[in-house]
């Protein structure tokens, strides 16, 4: 697993966005948090084609810490199957990679 991530989920609309947001910045598992959108989204599901209106939520985590980001987004989330994809952190800034390892460490809870 790389050393950090960043997590891509969709989501239905802004509200729900900002609650998966809240979620995972708040239990930690997530140091930090971007929504954009909306966006258009086309995919397949249950053997047809959809497009909707969603919201691009960005979440920077540690590799260590992914699987329970994915849980706390899979309780706050409304989908069936939400897209949650992570994406490792090839490299960048070292005090801001610090900072996510800093931020999302579990001792970081106890504070």
């Amino acid at each position: 697993m790389a050393r950090h991530v960043e997590v891509h989920v969709t989501a239905g609309t802004r509200e729900e966005a900002e609650r998966i947001v809240n979620a995972a910045v708040a239990s930690r598992t997530a140091a930090g948090a971007q929504i954009s959108g909306p966006i258009a989204s086309t995919y397949w599901w249950k053997g047809e084609i959809q497009r909707s209106e969603e919201f691009l939520v960005l979440m920077k985590t540690a590799g260590d810490r992914l699987d329970d980001l994915i849980m706390v987004v899979r309780e706050a989330h409304s989908y069936e199957t939400p897209e949650i994809v992570a994406v490792p952190i090839e490299g960048g800034l070292a005090d801001y990679l610090n900072w996510i390892t800093e931020e999302t460490a579990v001792s970081a809870k106890d504070e």
